[in-house]
């Protein structure tokens, strides 16, 4: 099959080379990029644990003064993968899902244990700490990068594009959906999905490309990509 990925590299670079060893033709076509917001100090010895719902969070935080011991939550494998490069010991994964996060943190810390902080980016999919808040937890976030939309794309990529069209495109935020839109709208591309599965990661990202016509629409979680390819 021929898969087209749409993360920024460093996000889905495990997954391009596991799915071209098993044998499936891989494109890339990064619709978003990623950069750092300055953020205000943090005292790190305020909190007992610490929360990232995205690798990135990780990337553009200066985890010098954090104590490694400190109880870590991160949403999925690849953000696990980068807290222990980072030296954090004590690390608790939910596999990729926010809602299943939000479990792990009320099964594993207790909302009298201390305040949390939950660092990431400027737009997220679940208002985690809004909701861990409305049960009780003392939750404070700390916004240190955004995405912005990549405005145009390589003309000899999107003529390999046109000769060879992907089986299935994976779309992991609301946001990736918009710039995904804004730009096969540029290189005139809307009536060319037909034959294509979208996998979107939400039913919010998957209203946005509602518009174009697709062979058939998946909702999925990251760590599931390889399971939906059994089920095209």
């Amino acid at each position: 099959m021929h898969i087209l990925f749409t993360r920024p590299l460093e996000d889905c670079e495990e997954l391009i080379l596991k799915f071209t060893k098993l044998g499936h033709k891989v494109s890339h076509m990064p619709v978003i990029q990623i950069e750092k917001v300055e953020y205000e100090k943090i005292n790190f010895l305020d909190y007992k644990a610490i929360i990232f719902t995205s690798a990135n969070a990780l990337k553009f935080l200066d985890t010098k003064l954090i104590d490694k011991k400190i109880i870590c939550f991160c949403v999925g494998n690849a953000t696990e993968k980068k807290a222990l490069g980072f030296g954090f010991q004590n690390v608790i994964s939910a596999e990729g899902n926010v809602k299943n996060l939000e479990e792990l943190i009320i099964q594993n810390f207790n909302s009298s244990s201390g305040k949390m902080l939950y660092v990431s980016g400027e737009i997220i999919s679940n208002d985690l700490d809004k909701n861990l808040v409305s049960l009780g937890y003392n939750v404070k976030r700390v916004i240190n990068y955004t995405s912005k939309p990549n405005q145009q794309l390589d003309e000899n990529f999107i003529e390999k594009l046109r000769l060879n069209r992907p089986d299935i495109v994976y779309i992991y935020s609301e946001n990736s959906a918009l710039s995904f839109l804004k730009l096969i709208n540029n290189y005139k591309l809307n009536d060319f999905w037909m034959n294509t599965n979208l996998m979107s990661i939400s039913e919010k990202s998957s209203s946005v490309l509602n518009k174009i016509k697709w062979k058939k629409i998946f909702i999925f979680s990251p760590g599931e990509e390889e399971f939906l390819l059994y089920k095209i």
